[in-house]
């Protein structure tokens, strides 16, 4: 079991920013970020110039996106802002830096949106930072999102995750990050969860996939041992059948269970993926499950199990987690990273911006909208 030396969570945004320019200002060696895409706008503009910046000083400086993910963010941005956007990489790249786009290796995977969703950001000083979030307006000034700080060595399993990933991580700088915690009293305990279902797909991809993703198996074992109490934030609640069946047979045998996730409005773009979420409504409201919608968005993913088991990271609760996406997670028993997320959840039970799910509200959904669930949520695997 990795430990930690320090951490730190990042539950507010602009603290998190700040972790990471800090960070990028004070690196003399190397830089890697991961994230599954940057935005054209203030906060993905700014993280770029602070990583030229960064490259012409010296330090090695490692940029991985993944390509559907792009793809995905670029439907927010205008044809010239992607295409300013290529731009900025490209005088990135001609700077010395390394901007790199994850592809998962088979075309099927490729096309149905295959890819590596984990957000990690590291310097040699040996302090990481582990995250829900993208470079993006939405992820600093929109939605909830959850970070941690953290030094010791879980940080050089943070950064061989990049190396799985295909990142090619300097021996130097991995032996540098080995160096710069030798002296550290590393006493918090943390549990590393790192998946990629594309590497163990054949060439149907994610389709008629029967392989057990051990993130997920993992999630579904912690929910079976929960006794009295799981609270848990995602993105949109729509996950794959065998989580649903363990959050139900958890409500079944008397776990009280809140989700927190978020409002109809929260993504701008499109309605889909609340549509996909809202029809599992009337199988968890039916169980006693509460649900609570955030209008401002929910992006963060923690778990925490009976007060005193916490994991948190990348994985949404959605199909995708399961079969298509790289995701990585921490878990921890440690008091000292329990408090924090407890006093989160605490706020959210009380946050303004979090709307309840009642069953009269469910039952007076408009025609229109019930229409529109009934015709979209049978392809919850899809969106």
């Amino acid at each position: 079991m990795p430990l930690a030396s320090q951490f730190t969570p990042l539950w507010n945004r602009q603290a998190e920013w700040q972790a990471r320019l800090t960070m990028i200002a004070a690196a003399r060696e190397f830089v890697y970020l991961s994230a599954f895409y940057l935005e054209n706008d203030e906060y993905g503009l700014t993280m770029l110039a602070a990583l030229e910046a960064a490259q012409k000083r010296g330090v090695a400086v490692t940029l991985l996106l993944d390509s559907f993910g792009q793809r995905l963010g670029g439907v927010v941005m205008s044809r010239a802002q992607v295409e300013a956007l290529e731009q900025r990489f490209a005088a990135l790249r001609s700077s010395g830096g390394r901007v790199l786009l994850y592809n998962p290796p088979r075309i099927t995977q490729r096309l149905f949106g295959g890819g590596q969703h984990v957000k990690i950001q590291v310097s040699e000083h040996g302090e990481a930072i582990f995250a829900s979030g993208n470079i993006t307006r939405s992820s600093f000034e929109a939605w909830n999102e959850f970070a941690v700080a953290l030094t010791g060595p879980v940080v050089l399993g943070l950064i061989d995750t990049l190396a799985a990933l295909g990142v090619t991580i300097q021996p130097a700088h991995r032996q540098r990050l080995a160096d710069a915690m030798r002296n550290e009293t590393a006493t918090l305990d943390l549990d590393y969860w790192f998946y990629n279902p594309n590497t163990g797909q054949d060439w149907l991809g994610p389709f008629f996939w029967q392989g057990q993703n051990s993130i997920t198996e993992r999630l579904a074992a912690a929910i079976d041992a929960a006794r009295t109490r799981i609270a848990l934030t995602t993105f949109y609640f729509r996950p794959t059948q065998c989580l649903m069946q363990a959050i139900l047979g958890a409500a079944a045998r008397g776990v009280k269970i809140e989700i927190f996730h978020s409002h109809r409005d929260a993504l701008g773009t499109t309605d889909l993926p609340w549509l996909a979420a809202a029809t599992g409504y009337a199988r968890l409201l039916d169980a006693g499950v509460t649900i609570y919608e955030n209008r401002h968005g929910e992006h963060s993913k923690m778990v925490l199990i009976d007060g005193n088991y916490a994991i948190f990271g990348s994985y949404n609760f959605e199909d995708a987690a399961h079969d298509r996406l790289a995701e990585a997670m921490l878990a921890t028993r440690d008091a000292r990273a329990i408090k924090p997320i407890q006093k989160i959840f605490s706020a959210l039970r009380v946050d303004s911006a979090n709307q309840r799910v009642t069953e009269r509200w469910h039952k007076e959904l408009p025609l229109a909208i019930r229409l529109r669930m009934a015709r979209y949520g049978r392809f919850k695997w899809w969106i």
